[in-house]
């Protein structure tokens, strides 16, 4: 999880400079711009390109800093086709209660919002425990797992 977290500090610099370009090159004057669900969609994009490269070569920065490496359920290096298939699969973290949100016949605060995303996130990582090798089920069902990794000597 420590890792997860230091992924997302890093995803912050590859959403400021998508969106700067994409706003920049769209001309939106501000964030309730009409083309905002298409930014939405744009950033989505940048993001599976940015893990589905990385992790077809096994690792993100975090990763590597965390000694962490991604392999398919033999040990042998990740196919672009199942990097991306483990992007798809790993928003399932976020895309429940997003929907739960969305589909609330009444207004939610930011901090309840906040409260239902990051309760789901506790629960989803509990479940792991659940599964023979306790790892996450997104990567069970891509068929891929984490490996810890020696780090290079210099």
């Amino acid at each position: 999880m420590a890792c997860w977290l230091y992924e997302g500090m890093l995803m912050f610099a590859v959403v400021f400079v998508a969106g700067w370009l994409f706003s920049t090159l769209g001309q939106m004057r501000d964030a309730m711009d009409s083309r905002r669900h298409l930014l939405q969609a744009f950033l989505f994009v940048v993001f599976g390109i940015y893990f589905t490269w990385f992790w077809s070569r096994g690792q993100t920065l975090a990763m590597k800093t965390w000694g962490l490496r991604l392999v398919d359920r033999h040990g042998a290096p990740v196919t672009q086709l199942r990097a991306l298939g483990r992007y798809l699969l790993s928003w399932i973290w976020f895309l429940p209660p997003l929907a739960a949100l969305s589909l609330l016949p009444f207004k939610v605060s930011g901090g309840e919002s906040v409260v239902l995303i990051a309760g789901w996130v506790v629960v989803w990582a509990l479940l792991a425990r659940f599964h023979p090798q306790r790892q996450f089920w997104h990567d069970a069902w891509a068929g891929t797992r984490l490996v810890a990794s020696r780090p290079l000597s210099r």
